[in-house]
């Protein structure tokens, strides 16, 4: 028998917000990933974001007006029927649950796609899938990737062109159901993992849906004047982190997890991003957040490849990736770093402060920044001087944090403030599935595990 043609659909479901929160498309480089690597397999692959919809689908109407939901939340985006009509033509669809939030329009929309159409092969992937495989699989999942899935979902392909019932037993790195009501799971193994990035093919960002975020202007982070266009989009220069803190799933991404070793830093090379910032050049974009966990994870790549990029014709601001210890050295700013940042078209940089307490870093937060020694107030003054807007996050909630604790982290951020932070929020610590503090909360432990663990 020969192998039949197959066309893939990534789909983003909409998204459900709370009442008066501001509704932000999802739009993560997961499918930008994934569309390339389908790309350059040869396979016929396309986006599709249900939140913003495509040419046709009222944008403004849709994003003014909300529908809200049975569990009190607001539904942004296209309606059940035209999911229905975008994904009629596929033999694969992919729903990515990277983010726990966007769980019950994942599910939504595969319960949905399963009930209209019987026949087709539902993939989902991502850390929050991988850590709920039983709700996944329930939804009508018929594989979920376990791990990085450039590699994956190409292999998927090749066994539904095999079969349109397809045998995913050979394939590592995934989970299906295993016929008998329960689910199977292959894991990642170390050479499964794409430890050269260079490898990746390019990311398929002409796939997505650009002009109607640009429209929209609601990046994941960052200020803008609003009702203004914003031609922006997302890269990453790296993957994983030299730390592993206990609220983010890459404490888990380590050897022997579902995941495979995922979580070790590894980086792309100097040609291969600006190869990347070209790209993004060439399809209009003019402002490019980064999104790696940690930008700065080896300082001297990184002074380096700030230095390569300067000039590139873009301005740049990172959502979560740079790491304050990185911008010290003797526990003082460290200008060549600020001048770098400055020099390669940085504007906005959000510093993960995370708590005033140093016994919360130390037992949460990989002790990656000892605030009694570090002169922050000096750092601050000095990012300012070089031009950078600077928001502050801090974290509380911790299992054990004290009230004094508590107010310590408020008085921090105050502090933060008068010395010339631009702006500080505040996050509730929540045990997220795929984090060694979810763990902790199943087992009703005390204290986090952060070692290499399998489920």
């Amino acid at each position: 028998m020969g192998l039949r043609d197959v066309r893939v659909l990534l789909l983003y479901p909409p998204v459900q917000t709370a009442p008066g929160a501001v509704c932000k498309p999802n739009g993560s480089l997961a499918y930008p990933n994934l569309a390339g690597a389908l790309r350059a397999h040869g396979v016929d692959v396309g986006i599709f974001d249900a939140c913003v919809g495509a040419d046709g689908d009222p944008l403004e109407e849709m994003f003014a007006k909300p529908v809200p939901m049975p569990n009190g939340f607001l539904r942004t985006g296209v309606s059940d029927e035209r999911i229905l009509e975008v994904v009629a033509d596929a033999d694969i669809v992919g729903i990515t649950s990277i983010f726990t939030d966007h769980e019950t329009m994942v599910l939504r929309c595969a319960r949905l796609i399963r009930e209209a159409y019987p026949e087709k092969i539902l993939v989902s992937g991502g850390v929050n899938a991988r850590s709920r495989l039983s709700r996944f699989v329930a939804a009508g999942f018929d594989a979920v990737c376990l791990s990085e899935g450039e590699r994956t979902i190409v292999e998927i392909v090749e066994a539904v062109r095999r079969s349109p019932r397809p045998d995913f037993s050979a394939i590592h790195g995934v989970a299906f159901p295993d016929g008998d009501g329960g689910v199977r799971i292959n894991p990642t193994r170390s050479q499964d993992v794409v430890w050269d990035l260079d490898e990746l093919p390019m990311p398929a960002w002409d796939l997505m849906p650009n002009p109607r975020y640009w429209k929209i202007a609601r990046p994941h982070t960052g200020t803008y004047e609003p009702g203004v266009e914003l031609r922006y989009a997302q890269m990453m220069t790296s993957l994983g982190c030299p730390f592993h803190c206990a609220y983010c799933h890459i404490a888990g991404e380590q050897e022997g997890s579902l995941s495979g070793p995922i979580g070790k830093f590894r980086v792309k090379s100097d040609e291969r991003v600006l190869a990347e910032l070209d790209t993004l050049k060439g399809l209009g974009v003019q402002h490019v957040f980064i999104e790696d966990d940690s930008l700065l994870g080896q300082k001297r790549r990184g002074l380096r490849l700030l230095r390569r990029i300067q000039g590139a014709g873009v301005t740049i601001a990172d959502v979560n990736g740079i790491n304050i210890l990185h911008l010290l050295k003797r526990w003082k700013p460290d200008h060549e770093v600020l001048e770098a940042l400055a020099a390669a078209g940085f504007t906005q940089i959000s510093l993960p402060f995370e708590s005033g307490n140093l016994r919360i870093l130390r037992k949460y937060a990989s002790n990656k920044l000892n605030i009694e020694m570090a002169d922050i107030k000096s750092l601050i003054i000095a990012m300012k001087e070089y031009g950078f807007r600077i928001y502050g996050t801090y974290m509380m909630g911790y299992p054990d944090e004290t009230m004094e604790e508590i107010e310590r982290t408020l008085q921090l951020a105050r502090d933060h403030i008068s010395w010339g932070l631009d702006a500080a929020s505040f996050l509730i610590v929540v045990p997220l599935p795929g984090s060694p503090l979810y763990d902790m909360a199943v087992a009703g432990a005390t204290s986090p595990r952060t070692s290499t663990r399998t489920r």
